[in-house]
């Protein structure tokens, strides 16, 4: 079949042959370069019209391509023994050494384009859930919990506000100046606030440091232990301030109030906090509640906080593992990491299909 190519370069040595043409109008002509237009006239002076024929760029030869009576060899081993490709690679290596038999890597190649070799099972990504839409119908249901962003006092030194809030009732619960961002010190705040209103059924937070660190799932000493204690961590979707709306919007009026300047040591700083969670819970109405004040609304929560903690329990079929001090759990004879934050506890494995199984 001739191609559009093929009546190009036809049209080429028509005009070559007339003589009226130099062969750098030809070139010029047809776009083509000088050499490409010398290359079809020496062609066509070789081979005649069939040279002109559009030919395949496939290199003639693959120093590196395996050579088909190897391939055959491997399908037979394959199909006699059902091996996987490092197996067969020794027994042919076992049955014929004076052969240079191909990798590992290209054995396993040879049975995937044979069709000999199962379909591979992938994982689901994993995706970061989202906290989902925020309602509650009762006190301490969902606290949202953040830290509003840090700012020098006048004494130079940096103050990095930790609040809390109820979502239901708008009370703010815990507005704490800390010196720095560590899962220490906002454990500590956490722990009193426990002791002092009971534990909530789900803390709301964004993905930062403490509440949410880049391992495994996100998991932090912090939220780990907010789970042990039975609290649902409600992380919101990155770059989403959004899903904690009511909580950001008390950030603004506590920026407002508090922040403008800022006062000159911590010690006045967190007295103007505790000035301004006074007014914010008991004096100030919220429009979202109904223009009443949060502490009209809010009650401790039922839920002590225990002193004591119940380790929990597993079904008997569960596979239990206890977390090294590294962080790794043994599974089938080999170490596998989960996170360091997780080091002394313990989790359960459950097959979720054949071979696949999940830890809880």
């Amino acid at each position: 079949m001739t191609t559009n190519v093929d009546a190009q370069r036809r049209l080429f040595i028509d005009a070559w042959v007339s003589g009226h043409w130099t062969m750098t109008e030809l070139c010029a002509r047809f776009g083509v370069s000088r050499p490409t237009g010398y290359a079809w006239r020496d062609r066509f002076h070789r081979e005649g019209v069939a040279g002109l024929v559009e030919r395949s760029r496939a290199p003639h030869a693959c120093p590196h391509v395996t050579p088909p009576a190897l391939v055959e060899a491997v399908v037979r081993a394959r199909r006699r023994y059902g091996w996987g490709a490092r197996k067969l690679r020794r027994r042919l290596q076992d049955e014929q050494p004076q052969i240079a038999w191909p990798a590992r890597s290209t054995v396993n190649d040879i049975l995937a384009r044979q069709g000999l070799l199962p379909p591979v099972r992938r994982r689901a990504r994993w995706t970061h859930p989202g906290a989902g839409a925020l309602a509650t119908t009762a006190p301490n249901q969902v606290w949202p919990a953040d830290f509003k962003g840090q700012f020098k006092t006048g004494d130079g030194h940096y103050c990095y506000p930790l609040t809390v809030t109820d979502h239901f009732s708008r009370c703010l619960l815990v507005c704490h100046a800390l010196p720095a961002i560590t899962s220490a010190e906002t454990r500590a705040v956490f722990r009193t606030l426990f002791r002092r209103v009971g534990v909530p059924d789900a803390i709301r937070t964004d993905n930062g440091v403490p509440f949410a660190a880049s391992g495994l799932h996100g998991l932090s000493a912090l939220n780990v232990w907010w789970m042990q204690l039975g609290i649902v961590h409600q992380r919101i979707l990155p770059a989403h301030p959004q899903d904690n709306g009511a909580h950001e919007r008390m950030h603004r009026e506590l920026k407002r109030a508090t922040t403008r300047p800022a006062a000159a040591t911590g010690r006045a700083q967190q007295r103007r906090f505790d000035a301004f969670r006074q007014t914010y819970n008991a004096e100030r109405p919220h429009e979202g509640i109904g223009d009443r004040t949060p502490h009209s609304l809010w009650v401790p929560a039922p839920r002590p906080y225990p002193e004591h903690r119940v380790r929990p329990a597993y079904a008997a079929a569960m596979e239990i593992r206890r977390v090294s001090h590294e962080g790794s759990i043994s599974w089938r004879g080999r170490p596998l990491f989960l996170s360091e934050v997780l080091r002394g506890e313990h989790v359960a494995l459950t097959e979720i299909d054949d071979g696949l199984w999940d830890i809880v």
